[in-house]
C-alpha cells in the first residue's frame, strides 16, 4: 500500500466522495479516508469499478498510501473540523508534501493556516470549489490559492479534473498566494445570491405584475435563456417553475415555505466588503432579502401595513412589461458583475495577491453555479485592458445598459407603484446612478460630520483638510 496513490481525498460526504470519484474516473489512483470508516467500505463497495482507489482506516494507513510529495485533499465542515483534521495529518507529513482544502472556509482562515504550515515546510492550497455535488463529479470551477510551486504540482491533476470552457480551456487556474482562491470563491457565492435575488424579483414581477402563472414564466425564462441572458442559473429557474408537484398538483414553487436560507459566505462577502470600503450594495441586499424572508413573526404582524396590491396587466401590456423586467435583469446583473469584480481588485490589492481579472471571468466560464455565456465578454473587457477601473467602463457594457435604462427605470417604478419589493434591481440602479451623479449628496454628510464632530472635510478649490468653528462666527480653520 506504501505510495500508490497520486492524491488522497479524506472527508467524504457528497461532495468529497464525488470528487474522489471524479479523480479516479480520470485515471488517477485516489486513496480515501473518513472519520467513520463505514463512508471509506460504502464508496469503494459502491464505486470502485470506476477507477482505482485505495482505501485506508487511519491517519497514517492514508498518508503512507500517498506518493511523494504527498498530495492531501481535505473536504471537511469549514472553522473547527478543518483545524481538526490538519492538526491529525500535518504530522504525519514532511516537508513538500501539500494539503489542499476543497471546503468553503474563510479566506483568513486560509492565510493563517497557509502560513502556520510553510512554516514547516508543508505547503497549503485553499482551493474554492465551485459546481455543487454534480460539479465535483462530472467538472467543477476551480479556484486555488498557494504558492506557485504547489499549484505546479496539482495543476496536470486539477485540469484534468476542472470544468471545460466551450472553448476546451480546463476552468482551473491560480489564482494568488495564501487565501486569494477562497476569497475569489467568497465573492463568486456573493454574485451567486445576487443573481439569485434578481431572477427572483424577475419571477415576482412577473407573476404579480404581468399576471403569468408559473408554467408561463417558465416559457418566458426559457426564451431568455436562449439569448444575452444564457446562464446555468436562468435554464434551472425555468426547470424549478415549470415543476408541479405531486402531492398536491400545484405549481412547486407555490407549496415551498417562501423563507430563504443561506451557509453564510454571502454574508462573508458584505462583511469583507465593508472592511475594504468597497460598495457590494446588490450582494448586501441579496443576503438581506434571504434575512427578512426568515423572519416570519415580523412579516405575520406586518401584512395589515397600507399599501398598493399589485393588479395585473392585460395582456399586451404584460408582453411588454416582461420586455422591461429582461432588461432590467440584465442591466442588474452587469452591475452584480461589476461590484464582484471590484471586491475581487480590492481584496487583491489589499492582500498583494495579484489577481487576474480576465483569468477569474475565465474560471467562471463552466462547472460554476453563476456560469453564464456573457462571461467570456467579461474576460475579453480585463484581457484587453487589464486595468480596467469597472465593468461599466467598457465600452460595449456602457452601451448595453444604457440601452437597457428606461425600461429599468420603468420596472423599478411600476414595482414601487405596486407595492412589489425589488431591492436588488433598486440598489443596482440606485449604483449606477452614484456613479453617473455629477455631484453626490456626501458633501452634506460631510458637513454635518464636521457639524457635531469637527471630523473636518475636504474643498473642491484648494487642497487641505478644514473645520468650520460652528459658532455664530462660522469661521474655517485648516487642519493640516
Amino acid at each position: 500500500m506504501s505510495g500508490t496513490a497520486q492524491i488522497g481525498v479524506t472527508g467524504l460526504a457528497v461532495m468529497g466522495r464525488n470528487l474522489a470519484r471524479n479523480l479516479a474516473r480520470n485515471g488517477f489512483t485516489v486513496a480515501v479516508h473518513n472519520r467513520t470508516s463505514a463512508k471509506t467500505e460504502a464508496l469503494v463497495k459502491e464505486f470502485g469499478d470506476e477507477g482505482a482507489f485505495v482505501p485506508a482506516t487511519t491517519a497514517q494507513e492514508f498518508v503512507a498510501a500517498l506518493e511523494r510529495p504527498r498530495r492531501l485533499v481535505i473536504m471537511v465542515k469549514a472553522g473547527e473540523p478543518t483545524d481538526a483534521v490538519i492538526q491529525e495529518f500535518a504530522p504525519l507529513l514532511e516537508p513538500g508534501d501539500i494539503i489542499i482544502d476543497g471546503g468553503n472556509a474563510h479566506f483568513a482562515d486560509t492565510r493563517r493556516r497557509e502560513k502556520e504550515l510553510r512554516e514547516r515546510g508543508i505547503h497549503f492550497v485553499g482551493a474554492g470549489i465551485s459546481g455543487g455535488e454534480e460539479g465535483a463529479l462530472n467538472g467543477p470551477s476551480i479556484m486555488p490559492g498557494g504558492s506557485a510551486e504547489s499549484y505546479e504540482a496539482l495543476r496536470p491533476l486539477l485540469e484534468k479534473i476542472a470544468a471545460k470552457a466551450p472553448d476546451g480551456t480546463p476552468c482551473v487556474t491560480h489564482v494568488g498566494p495564501d487565501g486569494a482562491g477562497h476569497f475569489v470563491k467568497m465573492v463568486h457565492n456573493g454574485i451567486e445570491y445576487a443573481d439569485m435575488q434578481l431572477i427572483a424579483e424577475a419571477y415576482h414581477l412577473l407573476r404579480e405584475v404581468a399576471g403569468y402563472s408559473p408554467a408561463e414564466i417558465a416559457e418566458t425564462f426559457r426564451t431568455w435563456n436562449r439569448g444575452r441572458l444564457d446562464s446555468y442559473l436562468i435554464e434551472i429557474t425555468a426547470e424549478v417553475l415549470a415543476h408541479t408537484d405531486a402531492a398536491t398538483g400545484k405549481p412547486f414553487v407555490d407549496v415551498v415555505a417562501d423563507q430563504a436560507e443561506q451557509k453564510g459566505t454571502g454574508r462573508w462577502t458584505v462583511q469583507i466588503a465593508l472592511d475594504l470600503g468597497v460598495p457590494v450594495s446588490g450582494i448586501a441586499e441579496a443576503v438581506f432579502a434571504r434575512s427578512l424572508s426568515g423572519h416570519a413573526d415580523l412579516r405575520e404582524v406586518s401584512r395589515s401595513l397600507p399599501g398598493p396590491a399589485p393588479r395585473a396587466l392585460d395582456k399586451a401590456e404584460a408582453a411588454r412589461f416582461a420586455d422591461q423586467v429582461e432588461q432590467a435583469l440584465y442591466a442588474s446583473k452587469i452591475v452584480s458583475y461589476t461590484q464582484g469584480f471590484h471586491q475581487i481588485r480590492a481584496g487583491g490589492d489589499a492582500y498583494d495577491w495579484g489577481i487576474d481579472l480576465g483569468a477569474v471571468a475565465s474560471l467562471w466560464r463552466a462547472g460554476c453555479i453563476i456560469r453564464a455565456v456573457f462571461l467570456d465578454r467579461i474576460r475579453a473587457a480585463y484581457d484587453a485592458e487589464p486595468g480596467l477601473a469597472s465593468l461599466l467602463a467598457d465600452q460595449r457594457f456602457a452601451q448595453e445598459i444604457g440601452t437597457a435604462q428606461d425600461d429599468w427605470r420603468a420596472v423599478v417604478a411600476a414595482a414601487a407603484r405596486q407595492g412589489v419589493p425589488t431591492p436588488g434591481f433598486s440598489a443596482a440602479l440606485a449604483y449606477y446612478d452614484a456613479l453617473r451623479a455629477p455631484r453626490l449628496p456626501a458633501a452634506l454628510t460631510q458637513g454635518q460630520r464636521d457639524y457635531f464632530g469637527a471630523h473636518t472635510y475636504r474643498r473642491i478649490d484648494r487642497e487641505g483638510s478644514f473645520h468650520t468653528l460652528w459658532g455664530e462666527d462660522r469661521s474655517e480653520v485648516g487642519t493640516d
